[in-house]
């Protein structure tokens, strides 16, 4: 598929993927999954910097909490955040250059997205958050943007393109942004809330199959951002965050599809890039493995989400919890107050996301020489 062919060389200063790859013109889904390897590819590097910060920072601070308020703990911390805290805007510039429009200005809608300044407006009695969304209405916005943009320079005289065109881009791009995308993940997002509850009160096999196999497109949305504050009332209401195992879940059935994909690729930078992003998936940071290998490939992100459900629908039957939040994966476990029953949740999970990416499967192709 795409992913082995975008790994053979660098790409050039403004070249395009599409020129560099034999891309079928009557498979548009591979086109666009092609794209999709483009835009998220470059930034999985700085996911697996600041995922192993995080996760060796999560882990310190469940064994030692007074690390919390050390000041150099503090700066680590927002060290390890950086990429996480500005993906939305390297995803809404690479979106808007893969779709043709400019990419700082796809750069600056991720930002408004991720705007701090956000979460002070209210509109119509709706409160504003930011960063709600995620990486997907990001992307969305900055491919409307970029083709709001190409159809403005058709009707702008050339004197007046610089001048309106980033202007009337950027203004409906964001309208769209704010007044409809924000809306409709914020509907979702108080939908899981209202399943989360229902999971105290009625735990079961349904309900865990389904907030875990759905929490890897919530985590690409930024949904899972709104539930640290479920998790925090959870424990103080009962002692354990009954949800925090179930959506863990998600990344270990990510876990499983991706050695699946190491193990049935040829191609050695696939091999490389799963390599390098496992680590920080088993410690529960698993943007990586989203955006570096299984996003991009199509058919192994389905199976993760089923590996996840799998293993969520254990954890809810057996009302497995975790007495801490921000932490996930295997650290999970030294929160958990049913530990081999939340080890054997996290086993089910790499077994049916192997198993579900093996049986699924994905396009692969040979090494290139170069790659040699």
């Amino acid at each position: 598929m795409k992913l082995r062919d975008l790994a053979r060389r660098p790409l050039a200063p403004g070249e395009s993927p599409q020129e560099i790859l034999p891309v079928a013109p009557d498979r548009p889904f591979s086109k666009f999954l092609l794209r999709l390897s483009a835009i998220f590819l470059p930034l999985v590097p700085a996911l697996i910097a600041c995922g192993l910060i995080t996760s060796g920072l999560n882990i310190a601070r469940y064994n030692y909490p007074v690390l919390e308020g050390n000041n150099l703990f503090q700066l680590l911390a927002v060290v390890g955040n950086t990429a996480f805290w500005g993906i939305n805007i390297f995803v809404g510039f690479n979106s808007a250059r893969e779709f043709g429009g400019t990419p700082v200005l796809g750069g600056i809608l991720g930002a408004l997205i991720s705007h701090p300044n956000l979460a002070s407006i209210t509109l119509n009695g709706y409160p504003l958050t930011p960063g709600r969304g995620g990486v997907i209405s990001v992307f969305l916005v900055a491919v409307l943007g970029a083709m709001v943009e190409r159809q403005l320079k058709k009707v702008i005289p050339s004197s007046l393109n610089l001048l309106l065109t980033p202007l009337l881009t950027y203004l409906t791009a964001a309208f769209f942004a704010i007044f409809f995308l924000q809306p409709f993940a914020g509907l979702i997002a108080f939908t899981v809330a209202d399943m989360a509850v229902k999971v105290i009160h009625e735990g079961s096999l349904i309900t865990g199959f389904l907030l875990s196999g759905t929490f890897l497109p919530m985590v690409m949305m930024g949904i899972h951002q709104t539930l640290a504050p479920i998790h925090s009332e959870l424990i103080s209401r009962y002692g354990v965050t009954l949800l925090l195992p179930i959506l863990a879940m998600a990344g270990a059935g990510q876990v499983g599809a991706s050695i699946a994909v190491l193990v049935k690729t040829k191609n050695k930078r696939l091999k490389k890039a799963v390599l390098s992003a496992l680590p920080v998936g088993i410690l529960g940071i698993g943007e990586p493995l989203i955006y570096g290998v299984t996003l991009p490939l199509g058919r192994p992100f389905l199976a993760a989400c089923l590996g996840g459900a799998c293993g969520g629908a254990w954890q809810s039957y057996y009302a497995v919890g975790a007495a801490a939040s921000g932490i996930s994966g295997l650290p999970l476990a030294l929160a958990s107050n049913k530990i081999h029953l939340y080890l054997i949740g996290l086993l089910i999970s790499y077994a049916a996301g192997f198993a579900a990416a093996w049986f699924i499967g994905f396009d692969d192709l040979p090494d290139k020489p170069e790659d040699n």
